[in-house]
């Protein structure tokens, strides 16, 4: 899987286009759209500051059927993001006053992972002094303490050499060393104002809990120099790291460059006043409102304003549509994009052209048995037909029906491939139609297997 070189923000709309080319087929506009969207934020942090702060993100709505490429774009714009991104779900909010997430609780959650990304981009700036340090401290537990005279300083250096040498060949990765563990506890509690649900005040408690029956700030334990590594660069990269400059430019970055992607928005679009579930899905819809709007949430790092964040909502709109979501709410979604309907040929650009393909994955899989799995050019027009042709005459759940199709064309291979190491399997036309076919034919069945 190829890195991108590029960071996002250095990434012009077409460059970033491109990228998702290589994994997402097709639902250009789509991608136009957010493309244009993400560039915009860069162009407003180079604005002066008077300007700047009258520009504010133009927020998304994607509208389209389930698995036509609405998350992937997501997932794929978090993986080129060197910028704040988190993904969640409408439908696990509830309105103020039932117990369950809030929705602050999504920007406490880019919060997070705004924090641990200044983290890691901190440490690995220094990198090679934590390794240092790590590396040093194990010589230390795998050594020996000998007293000081110059008979043993040589004898002993030349020893640490030898040992040094050897943990880094990883002779070492599974020998136990004995090392005091620290026995802290990261308290959970925020600052709490019109937040906090009733699962983060359980888990402040139970980490309340745990501080107190915790009998001591150390105790050794017995681990493989393998985790002990792991434990040592977790506490040498803390002394490196200045906390209070990682929660200042993390905070900075999740308010200007923060993307929270909202998955099954129309989960909460209410089509009947009447009944109580569509009440309490509006309410999730004006809990939400303020968010999208700016305000400034509460979170254990500091006040988050959210004002500037871009906010990327998406929904299959099956049964309800954009205009049963509150006005207040379309109006902060201002660009709206439908992604289409998947064809028979996207389908088959979907089996060949991404880097993710999943005949790739299958490929990758059954190699490890030592099987060579090849399809020929026919046999993938003919899985891409029979997935369009299942999709049309049952519930099209788009690119997921490859997933059913492919698992049932390959199942009998995948059992046996342990008996068939080191031969090469073709996966034909001829094969698809002998593995499939009566399924296909047999709409009942067609509807339980595919």
């Amino acid at each position: 899987m190829p890195e991108f070189k590029k960071k996002l923000d250095d990434m012009v709309p077409s460059e970033i286009v491109r990228s998702l080319d290589e994994y997402v087929v097709g639902q250009d506009e789509a991608k136009r759209t957010i493309a244009i969207a993400i560039r915009n934020r860069v162009r407003r942090k180079r604005l002066p500051e008077e300007v700047r702060d009258e520009v504010t993100p133009k927020n998304i709505l994607m509208i389209g059927p389930t698995g036509v490429g609405k998350t992937e774009i997501a997932r794929r714009i978090a993986k080129l993001a060197n910028a704040p991104f988190i993904k969640v779900e409408a439908t696990k909010y509830t309105e103020v006053g039932y117990v369950g997430r809030d929705v602050e609780s999504m920007v406490r959650d880019l919060a997070a992972a705004s924090i641990s990304m200044v983290r890691e981009e901190m440490a690995g700036q220094k990198e090679e002094e934590v390794e240092h340090r790590v590396e040093e401290r194990l010589l230390d537990l795998l050594l020996p303490t000998l007293p000081k005279d110059s008979s043993t300083e040589i004898a002993a250096a030349d020893t640490r050499e030898k040992f040094r040498n050897m943990l880094r060949s990883g002779v070492f990765e599974e020998k136990e060393v004995e090392m005091p563990v620290d026995m802290k506890t990261h308290l959970g509690f925020e600052v709490m104002g019109s937040g906090g649900s009733m699962e983060e005040i359980q888990q402040a408690l139970n980490s309340l809990g745990s501080m107190f029956s915790s009998s001591g700030r150390q105790k050794t334990r017995k681990l493989t120099v393998k985790r002990a590594r792991e434990i040592l660069h977790e506490e040498e990269m803390d002394k490196v790291i200045d906390p209070d400059k990682a929660v200042d430019e993390a905070i900075e970055r999740a308010e200007e460059m923060g993307i929270i992607f909202i998955d099954e928005i129309d989960k909460v679009a209410s089509r009947n006043s009447n009944s109580n579930s569509d009440v309490s899905r509006e309410g999730v819809q004006r809990d939400i409102l303020p968010i999208v709007e700016g305000t400034k949430v509460s979170t254990k790092w500091g006040v988050v304003d959210t004002t500037n964040i871009l906010f990327i909502a998406a929904g299959a709109f099956s049964f309800a549509k954009p205009s049963d979501l509150i006005p207040e709410l379309q109006g902060r979604f201002p660009l709206r994009v439908e992604l289409k309907d998947l064809t028979g040929e996207d389908f088959y650009r979907i089996l060949t052209e991404p880097q993710n393909a999943i005949t790739k994955q299958y490929k990758a899989l059954l190699s490890t048995e030592g099987v060579e799995v090849t399809f020929t050019d026919e046999a993938l027009h003919e899985i891409a037909q029979i997935a369009h042709d299942v999709n049309q005459s049952n519930d099209n759940i788009g690119a997921r029906r490859l997933y059913t199709v492919m698992e049932k064309l390959l199942e009998e291979l995948a059992f046996s491939a342990d008996e068939l190491s080191g031969q090469k399997v073709d996966i034909t036309k001829d094969y698809v139609r002998k593995r499939l076919s009566d399924i296909v034919e047999d709409q009942d069945l067609s509807k339980y297997i595919l």
